[in-house]
């Protein structure tokens, strides 16, 4: 680290995807912003001058569709939602220096430029080219049939067929092996890039690269008929964003894995064929999940930023994120396991740490922090773990770097137990006195480090306690985490940086704000506002059939499946099953189905019974719970199913 800090004219950039307008942003987009914007604080630490560079796509049938759908026109639909965009990142203060647009006319400009670049050296050619297209991807599906679905819309992939521009990516089969050959930390981490090598080295067919059945985009200049396909045009906002500034190549693209394909292969390709400068590195991270499953909008499990920062701070999302997630691999979002994180770490770690040693400095020491060489025990773990978490830093494992940090923390707490200083306080011993010095200023010098480190990861935090320690956050760079690296003067007034919240209230809150934001970016986007919402406006008229969420909560659903079936004796209207939900044996359960379901038609099936009802007799039999079903008028039963597997005994909520 400390060779790069010398580095202070160098320059850094990097870029996030350029994010698609097709949906509102959620935590996947800020996901992958957060990070972005650390790696962006980390290389200002390491004195470079850096660019981070984000934006909007904003071009495509979708688009097109979209705006048609609210009765807008493209232009006035994409302002809209560019703009939340915008109005996100400023909410969750990310400091963002370029925000490109792909409808900016000097961005038009350059994809022409590209273009043309490519089209004199030979590498794009005019064709026709009939196939299955998936308007999600906004990309044709080279291995699927005809009558094929799409797994994003479950509707049949469309065929279109039409005059098209091509580029020749064929021929960049071997040149591309052998860039990555020549540059091994090109794409990262090693399992992408492991995948990127296998596709490439099946061969390359020539991609499409304009489109003749839709006029939202950016014209080629040389044959207005046709517009850019979303990827020659969306990619290279990299370049158009910093044109001029003698910024380009990129340092980093960071990207979710889903689109590593176009920004590893495609885009490497035609700046090659332009004869332009490519990227020195491709990190693509892993999918966030909710509760293990993908996140998307067709299971309608999105999850949005601003509610948990509304509710926790910016910076206890900041901290979920790159803590509890291996960056580059798949992670698990859940709310319990946000505030047990923020609990655990946030609040009875470093929150407990710089209560404790404040209020120390200021009961002890009239708030002002003693001056003492400190412990060397402790001053040496320290420069151990300021080592090893540039170390991780610098490969982006933000989670290894942070439990390192926390290794400190832990560390200064058994110092401060087994020192005892509130005995050594009531000594009238010099000795003593001088050992409450070098207690004090030990734990305080090790607090203003642990500040330091974690400064990229927790801006407003560790500013803040900083500030309440005498020191500054101006300008911070890695140096300043060397023991001793600066003085500590009077302490400012001390207020709790991580107050402990409670469980039940705090995920109630974030969840009732979910459905605000949720139904706020559905109208924003021209979609109906939830039956869920509607009836929480309304309910100040009516209360009568209203339950609390913790009345909800106890209701215990579960997925079962059906093992046996068969008829009560002597009631048309009823079955007797016996239901898998995960326990040692299978439950009883008598459900009055058997008007709409014959016994063996319901083997096998995966249905929803409510687990925690007591008990009760039907026709001799013990029903031990009940089985979830809709009355359709006319009064036959529809039971619950899903559209996808779930696993035996798994939690409704």
């Amino acid at each position: 680290m400390a060779a790069k800090e010398l580095m202070s004219t160098a320059k850094y950039y990097l870029t996030t995807p350029i994010y698609y307008v097709n949906a509102a942003p959620h935590i996947g987009h800020a996901y992958t912003t957060i990070a972005a914007e650390t790696i962006a604080r980390l290389k200002r630490m390491e004195g470079y001058e850096v660019v981070l560079t984000t934006g909007t796509d904003e071009h495509g049938t979708k688009v097109e569709r979209a705006a048609r759908a609210q009765g807008k026109t493209p232009e006035e639909f994409v302002d809209l939602i560019s703009n939340e965009f915008r109005t996100q990142w400023q909410k969750l203060d990310l400091q963002i220096d370029r925000f490109e647009r792909t409808t900016a006319p000097s961005h038009a400009k350059l994809v022409n430029a590209l273009f043309e670049a490519c089209r004199a050296k030979g590498y794009i050619y005019k064709g026709t080219y009939t196939g299955l297209y998936a308007v999600v991807s906004e990309s044709f599906v080279n291995d699927a049939k005809p009558g094929d679905l799409d797994p994003e819309t479950g509707k049949p992939y469309e065929e279109v067929t039409e005059e098209n521009y091509f580029f020749k990516l064929s021929a960049f089969t071997h040149r591309l092996l052998e860039f990555y050959d020549a540059h091994p930390d090109f794409i990262q981490p090693e399992i992408r890039r492991n995948e990127v090598l296998a596709f490439v080295k099946q061969g390359l067919s020539d991609l499409s690269i304009t489109r003749t059945s839709i006029k939202w985009g950016i014209p080629v200049e040389a044959d207005p008929s046709h517009v850019f396909y979303v990827w020659f045009d969306a990619l290279t906002t990299y370049v158009s964003a910093v044109e001029d500034e003698d910024r380009w190549p990129a340092d980093l693209h960071l990207i979710g894995k889903e689109i590593l394909r176009f920004h590893a292969v495609y885009w490497p390709a035609f700046l090659m064929a332009a004869g332009w400068e490519l990227p020195k590195r491709v990190f693509a991270h892993g999918w966030l999940l909710f509760e293990n499953d993908k996140m998307s909008k067709s299971r309608g499990n999105i999850v949005r930023p601003t509610p948990i920062a509304e509710t926790m701070g910016v910076d206890a999302l900041r901290y979920f994120l790159l803590r509890e997630i291996v960056f580059g691999q798949d992670g698990s979002f859940s709310f319990d396991a946000l505030v047990g994180r923020y609990n655990s770490d946030l609040a009875n770690g470093l929150g407990n740490l710089a209560s404790r040693t404040l209020n120390m400095i200021q009961q002890y020491f009239d708030g002002r922090c003693p001056e003492a060489p400190g412990d060397k025990a402790v001053a040496r773990t320290a420069e151990e773990i300021r080592s090893a978490v540039a170390q991780a830093y610098e490969k982006f494992d933000f989670s290894k770097a942070l439990e390192r940090i926390w290794t400190l923390i832990a560390t200064v707490d058994k110092f401060i137990v087994e020192r005892a200083p509130w005995k050594l306080a009531k000594s009238q011993e010099e000795a003593d006195r001088e050992r409450l010095r070098e207690t004090i200023f030990t734990a305080a010098e090790a607090l203003r480090i642990v500040c330091v480190l974690v400064f990229p990861v927790l801006p407003h935090s560790a500013a803040n306690i900083l500030g309440q320690l005498g020191a500054t956050s101006a300008n911070l760079r890695f140096g300043d985490a060397l023991w001793g690296g600066a003085s500590l003067g009077r302490i400012g007034t001390i207020t709790a940086v991580f107050p402990r919240l409670d469980l039940k209230p705090t995920i109630q809150k974030m969840q009732e704000l979910e459905e605000i934001e949720k139904n706020r970016q559905a109208a924003l986007m021209g979609k109906p506002v939830e039956a869920g919402v509607v009836a929480m406006a309304a309910a100040g008229e009516s209360k009568s059939d209203i339950i609390s969420i913790d009345d909800f909560s106890k209701v215990d659903l579960r997925v079962g499946e059906v093992k046996s079936a068969e008829p009560v004796k002597g009631a048309d209207k009823l079955l007797h099953l016996k239901i898998d939900i995960g326990e040692a044996e299978p439950r009883t359960i008598v459900a009055g189905i058997a008007l709409k379901y014959k016994p063996e038609e319901l083997i096998g099936r995966k249905v929803v019974i409510v687990a925690n009802l007591q008990p009760r007799k039907l026709r001799g039999l013990t029903s031990e719970g009940m089985i979830v079903a809709a009355s359709l008028e006319g009064g036959l039963p529809v039971l619950t199913g899903f559209h996808e597997d779930v696993p035996v005994g798994a939690r409704l909520k």
